[in-house]
Parts: structure tokens; sequence; C-alpha cells
């Protein structure tokens, strides 16, 4: 059998985020997102969470570029006077790597996100992180301790297979990219990420897809990946969005491609894909 999970991350960035992510769930063949606690959107994304009940919601962890939830005097070797946490993923892992943040203080800031979630109604249907920082075995030590204190039995497994991974990039890019690369880089822990997920009970789809091709996932894309799921759970991460003045006003560097990939939701190809090829769609919560 196969079962797909496909999950919009940055759920809470923009109302413009927030619309596209709902409309992809309500018009095309979105399952899941993930939320962000810190994010500037975080009460208009709640708002459609709950009006939307079919949609699995999770916490999209934020650890780099944001404000944190917890006060700055409780993790101030994550956050600054004004609770703003390093700006840059390479920022934050030269810090992590070289013992400049607590990790007591990651873990603390990790459940206070959560928690924040949960008292706005919505119960997690599993946990995943912005920019993939808990690959770094640090990072998802924390996240376990976290998980575990909190109930949270069900995380994102950041790792692709490198050929499929290849495959996509070289069909849309032509050859080798930058997040082609990024996803080798993170497929080199993966013997580290799972020996933590098992000392914390954690459970993950058996194949993940989208980090090679992150912001590519128009139409024609995600039917080749659709096209591509195996046997077995498999998640395919995406960032749909409309693009409008508040989401450039983030800084974000996926701006015009989130719409690209909402297309690709909403597309009758993509979605008769779907059918053609068995698959049965799910969100984290029917995840066994």
């Amino acid at each position: 059998m196969k079962e797909l999970i496909l999950n919009a991350d940055d759920f809470g960035l923009t109302r413009g985020v927030n619309q596209g992510i709902i409309r992809g769930h309500r018009e095309g063949i979105l399952t899941s997102a993930t939320l962000m606690a810190t994010g500037p959107a975080f009460s208009d994304a709640v708002e459609r969470a709950l009006a939307n009940p079919d949609l699995g919601v999770g916490c999209h962890l934020v650890l780099v570029g944001g404000k944190a939830v917890s006060p700055p005097a409780e993790i101030p070797s994550l956050a600054d006077a004004t609770g703003q946490m390093p700006e840059s993923l390479a920022a934050f892992v030269a810090k992590i790597s070289t013992g400049k943040i607590n990790p007591a203080e990651i873990e603390r800031e990790l459940r206070a996100q959560i928690e924040k979630i949960r008292r706005a109604g919505i119960e997690p249907s599993h946990v995943d992180t912005h920019k993939h920082t808990h690959a770094h075995p640090v990072v998802m030590e924390a996240l376990g301790r976290a998980a575990r204190a909190l109930g949270i039995t069900k995380v994102r497994k950041p790792m692709e297979n490198l050929r499929d991974s290849w495959e996509s990039s070289r069909r849309e890019s032509g050859g080798l990219s930058a997040q082609l690369l990024a996803s080798a880089a993170v497929r080199a822990v993966t013997p580290q990420f799972d020996t933590i997920s098992r000392r914390y009970g954690l459970r993950f789809p058996d194949h993940f897809l989208g980090l090679a091709m992150t912001g590519k996932l128009g139409p024609p894309a995600l039917r080749h990946l659709i096209e591509s799921v195996r046997d077995g759970s498999t998640e395919i991460m995406l960032h749909p969005g409309l693009c409008d003045a508040e989401l450039q006003s983030t800084g974000s560097r996926l701006q015009r491609q989130r719409q690209f990939e909402l297309d690709g939701l909403l597309d009758s190809a993509v979605r008769d894909a779907v059918s053609e090829q068995g698959i049965r769609l799910i969100s984290y919560r029917e995840l066994n």
C-alpha cells in the first residue's frame, strides 16, 4: 500500500501563506501543515485550522530567524535580550557546534512552542523544524526530550533517498543544486537521527521527499514526485502560499515559489496521478 502525506510548512508565517495552505487543503490534495508558534500570523492560522478540522496540524518548531516564545532571561544562550534567535541557519549551526548554546535552553523553547499551540486549542499531529534544525544531533536530542515529556510521538525525518533527489533535481534544474547538496548533507546524519528517534519512541514515515526540490514543486515536478512514491508511507514537503506584500516584507527566500507550489496542489493532472498510482492520502494523524 502507498500512503502519502502532503505537508505545508510555515503555517502562521503570513495571512497569505495561511490562505494558500487552506486553499491547497480544501481545493487540492494537501493533507497536513505545520504551524509556527512564533509566526506573525499565528492567530490567523489557528482560526483557519480550527475551521478546517480535517487538516492535520503539527508544530513547525523555530530556532532560527524568529522571536522566542520563552522569556529571554530563561534562554540567554539561544536568544538575545529582545528574544531574537539566530538570524541564519549558518549562525545557529556555528553556535551549537561550538557549545555556545545550552541544549537545555533549546528543549525549554521547543516545549514552550508546543505548549503555545496546545493552549490555542490544537493538538499537534507531529513535529518538524524550520530549516530542518533537528537534523543536528544536539537539537534532535533536545526535541526528543521535549516530545517525550509532552506526549508527542511523530516527527519528520528530513532525509531523502539521494537517487530520488538527484532525479528530481536533474529534471527540474538540469543538475546539481544547493538544495540537492543540502539533502546530501542532511542524509549523512541518518544513523544518529534514527538512534535518537528510537530512544524517545518517535515514529516517522518510511520515505521523505521535497528537500532537494524546495520551491520548485509546481504541477510537473509534483506529479513526477507522486509518480515516484513507493510502497509504505511517504511525506512530501511543500511551501504553498500567496505571494503578497506581507510575504515580501518577511524576507523569506521563497516568494513567488509559494504560489507555484500551490498551483501544483490544485492541478487536476497531479490529482489524477494520485489516483493512477493507487495512493491513499493521509495526514500524520493516520500514520501508523
